[in-house]
């Protein structure tokens, strides 16, 4: 078997799973991962809900749904061999009124479709019971859903890269890709390296690296950002487990919830609003760069002149605590605006198209040597074993 170099951009749990899966099936192979923060896992893998989902939101057929179903698996394993801590403390995706009674039906259709391990719909009074404080109509019961430390995770799958020879260069913001004779030299500001192969994983980054390795200019990330409110300590054993609303088809977010973490304690949220920085996490951020590209691609406005009404909603959100948890306490009563502290802030790569319309599937590009992932919200972290596999596949 002929030895390859492969390049690896991105030191988040996607490209980090991806070196591990090259090293996992070519040992021979040389494999280094350039991250441009000085840790792994320091945007989208170490600010989320930590949630394994199970597979109940998306399309049957999408990549979404087939490698979140095959991920979790995965991720569990992986788990387990490296003392990441993991949880399965289940989740129930709650309609309270007769609107939302469409839409759950439909929910529940697709989760079936994705064989969801252990799914099934509940009642009032079997909500009551897997969470005494929980409220509702109906509630689809994922009793295997999950919640872990994907920075854990991250670190871990580090580790086995090193240890199976490969390198981690942190700090190495890559500045420039270039084609030769010999194969793709990646620029960093310490010089270039010789790659056969280079992979993208860029995240909130995603669209410039894709342009920089002279990929197509959409689709373009507009940066959400989701606020959390942790839970008072009086009040974080409420809900056992998760709690989530039934979301809304239109956007591929699923509504402010509330989700246990494996290192204690109780969070709600988070919410969805446009960011104004791809990579700073205080509430008032703003990267004059970062705007300057939102503004200037056609597809935010087309966006905004449609959604404008739930921006407002959301934007109410993001400046009230009050209002934050009005929506949240339709699910769990108890818990209000005053058991709660704002927490951490997180962003999200939503990749959207020229016309307007965000991309919901995982967006995977391949062209002479360089293969790019262009879009990969969640579930991409529970998806990242398995994105790997996918990956790799075409690479080789």
């Amino acid at each position: 078997m002929t030895t390859s170099r492969v390049g690896l951009i991105g030191g988040g749990i996607v490209g980090l799973a991806v070196a591990r899966e090259i090293l996992l099936r070519r040992p021979e192979d040389t494999v280094v991962v350039f991250e441009k923060e000085g840790r792994l896992g320091a945007h989208q893998t170490g600010h989320n809900s930590g949630v394994v989902h199970a597979g109940i939101y998306y399309k049957p057929g999408s990549l979404k749904a087939r490698l979140c179903t095959r991920g979790r698996d995965l991720l569990k394993e992986f788990a387990a061999e490296h003392r990441v801590p993991f949880e399965e403390c289940g989740k129930l995706v709650v309609a309270v009124d007769d609107s939302e009674m469409a839409r759950f039906g439909a929910l529940e259709r697709t989760a079936t479709d994705n064989g969801v391990p252990g799914l099934r719909r509940v009642g009032p009074e079997e909500i009551e019971e897997i969470e005494p404080y929980a409220v509702g109509l109906a509630a689809l019961h994922s009793p295997r859903t999950a919640i872990i430390d994907y920075v854990a995770v991250a670190e871990a799958l580090g580790r086995t890269i090193i240890e199976a020879g490969g390198e981690v260069r942190l700090g190495q913001e890559v500045t420039g890709v270039h084609r030769t004779d010999g194969g793709i030299d990646v620029e960093t500001p310490t010089g270039r390296t010789q790659v056969d192969h280079l992979v993208v994983c860029g995240g909130l980054e995603s669209d410039r690296l894709g342009e920089l390795t002279g990929g197509p200019k959409a689709p373009r990330i507009v940066p959400f950002r989701g606020e959390y409110m942790q839970v008072s300590k009086a009040k974080q054993d409420l809900v056992k487990g998760m709690v989530y609303p039934v979301p809304d088809p239109r956007y591929p977010f699923l509504g402010v919830h509330f989700t246990r973490r494996v290192g204690g304690g109780l969070e709600v949220g988070p919410n969805a609003f446009v960011a104004l920085s791809r990579r700073r996490y205080g509430r008032a951020s703003l990267t004059p760069r970062d705007l300057a590209d939102t503004l200037a691609w056609p597809g935010f406005w087309r966006f905004s002149a449609r959604h404008w009404r739930t921006g407002l909603t959301e934007l109410r959100g993001v400046l009230s605590a009050h209002a934050y948890m009005r929506d949240a306490q339709r699910y769990v009563p108890e818990i209000g605006a005053s058991d709660v502290v704002r927490a951490g802030l997180g962003l999200r790569a939503q990749a959207v198209e020229r016309d307007g319309s965000l991309v919901d599937d995982f967006v995977i590009h391949h062209a002479d040597g360089i293969t790019s992932v262009r879009n990969a919200p969640s579930p991409a972290a529970t998806s990242s074993l398995a994105i790997a596999e996918y990956v790799v596949d075409r690479i080789f």
